[in-house]
């Protein structure tokens, strides 16, 4: 499965097959929330909340690329992210794009 985020992948001709989209919500543990906000004060990075939005980054585009797979696609373009928050220490991460299947010319 060939993931872009560009609206086109270099060398194919494309038949558009639809949306496809994969979500997760993810939280961390009260007590790392709490070594976070001590962080704060500090500065610098808060890995613990980086390897959580990495591993829901991850999910959500497994989750895309299985609904990608399902309409027979060889990938995905256009793919963008988002997050928002859903609560104090819980982030949804959509991975979203345009599923693509390849079309192969026959010439006579």
């Amino acid at each position: 499965m060939i993931l872009v985020t560009t609206e086109y992948i270099e060398g194919k001709k494309l038949e558009t097959l639809g949306l496809v989209k994969g979500s997760t919500v993810q939280t961390r543990h009260a007590g790392k929330d709490i070594l976070a906000a001590f962080k704060t004060l500090v500065g610098g990075e808060l890995t613990g909340y980086t390897e959580m939005l990495n591993m829901a980054r991850a999910q959500a585009t497994k989750r895309m690329v299985q609904e990608a797979e399902a309409l027979g696609a060889d990938g995905v373009v256009g793919l963008h992210y988002g997050s928002s928050a859903v609560m104090q220490g819980a982030a949804e991460v959509i991975a979203y794009g345009t599923a693509v299947r390849f079309v192969t010319e026959v010439r006579l």
